[in-house]
Formats: C-alpha cells, sequence, structure tokens
C-alpha cells in the first residue's frame, strides 16, 4: 500500500512539475499583456494616420501612396506581433512548433533592439550637433524611442521564459537574432525601394 501510494504520489508531483514547467513566468505574462496593449495602441496611431489622410496634403502629399502601404504595412506587423505575443504565454504555447515562436519572439526583441540602438544613435548625433540639431528631436521621436526600448523589454522578458520552458533550442535563437537586422532592413529601406520602383511613389 505504502508503495502503491508512493506512486501516486510521485505521480501527482511529476504532472504538477510538467504543469508548472509549461507554465508562463508572471513577469512573462505582465510583459505579454504591456507588450500587446502597447502594440495595439501604436497600430491604432497608424490607424488614425489613415483615417485622417495625415499625409494626403504638405511636403510628403507625392509619397501619400507609398507611405499608406507602409502604414498598413506596420499594422499588420503589430497587430502580428500581439499574437504571438499572447500564444506565447498560453499553456498549450510549448506544445505547438517550439522552434518557430521561438525564432519569432527573439526575432521581434531583436528587431526592437536594434531600432532603439539606431535611434538612439540618431538621437545622440542630434544632440551633440554632428548631424542637424538638437531642435531635430521631437515628441514623436522620443515616444517611438521609449515605445522601441519598451517593446525589446517585453519581447525579451517572453523570449527568455519561452525559452526556458522549451529547453533553450539555440538554433532559432541565434537565428531570430540574426535575422532582426535584416527584417529591419527589409522594412525600413527595401519595402520603400520596392514601391519606388513599382512606381507607387517618386524616388526618396
Amino acid at each position: 500500500m505504502s508503495s502503491a501510494r508512493s506512486a501516486v504520489g510521485s505521480g501527482s508531483e511529476g504532472a504538477e512539475a510538467t504543469s508548472a514547467s509549461t507554465a508562463a513566468s508572471t513577469a512573462a505574462m505582465v510583459a505579454a499583456v504591456l507588450g500587446v496593449l502597447g502594440l495595439l495602441a501604436f497600430a491604432a496611431v497608424n490607424i488614425v494616420f489613415e483615417g485622417t489622410g495625415r499625409f494626403a496634403a504638405g511636403p510628403l502629399a507625392a509619397y501619400a501612396s507609398g507611405l499608406s502601404v507602409m502604414n498598413w504595412l506596420v499594422v499588420g506587423l503589430k497587430l502580428f506581433g500581439a499574437v504571438v505575443l499572447m500564444l506565447s504565454v498560453s499553456r498549450r504555447a510549448t506544445a505547438f512548433a517550439p522552434n518557430t515562436m521561438t525564432l519569432l519572439l527573439w526575432g521581434a526583441f531583436g528587431t526592437f533592439a536594434v531600432y532603439a540602438l539606431g535611434t538612439v544613435a540618431e538621437a545622440a548625433v542630434l544632440a551633440t550637433g554632428i548631424a542637424g540639431s538638437p531642435d531635430d528631436i521631437d515628441a514623436a521621436g522620443v515616444a517611438y524611442l521609449l515605445g522601441a526600448v519598451s517593446f525589446a523589454a517585453c519581447f525579451g522578458v517572453v523570449a527568455i521564459s519561452y525559452s526556458r520552458r522549451t529547453r533553450w533550442r539555440a538554433v532559432p535563437i541565434v537565428a531570430g537574432l540574426l535575422g532582426a537586422p535584416i527584417l529591419l532592413a527589409g522594412i525600413l529601406v527595401l519595402a520603400p525601394a520596392l514601391l519606388v520602383a513599382l512606381g507607387v511613389m517618386p524616388p526618396l
């Protein structure tokens, strides 16, 4: 009887341990919620730009069509990022395509981190007068910088938690981090160049 109880006890403890190992940490849950709310808020800003025709007049009017395409592209990426964050902290997240989820989380972290570092470097250049002037640093630029830093932190916390739960898969982590600059270049350089090539907007 005692051996049977021990076996039952061991099985219960093992099940509890397994359940705990697949549960996201509290920090990851909080980071995921904050990240989702932030991404939705920033996506809403882009949607407002479209709804109000922000770029339809003024010095950027010639680029309005191209900027509209880029706006919707960014909205799609932000919404996709929000979905990834929420899925990654669910209890069943580790059971489905862990390599893909790891790649996406670390790729998003790397993308926001690189963007934040680049924005900080740009701000430093403007603040010191090496190029431009401190007056070129506006509230929108500061908001985007703080947003990038916040999103990098959120994705970083969630990525670490998820990787811990899936036993640290090195290949997708490295692939995600290495792919981050490529994704950023695609959004900031290749996509506008393609729009110019297609005649959607004039050369920059």
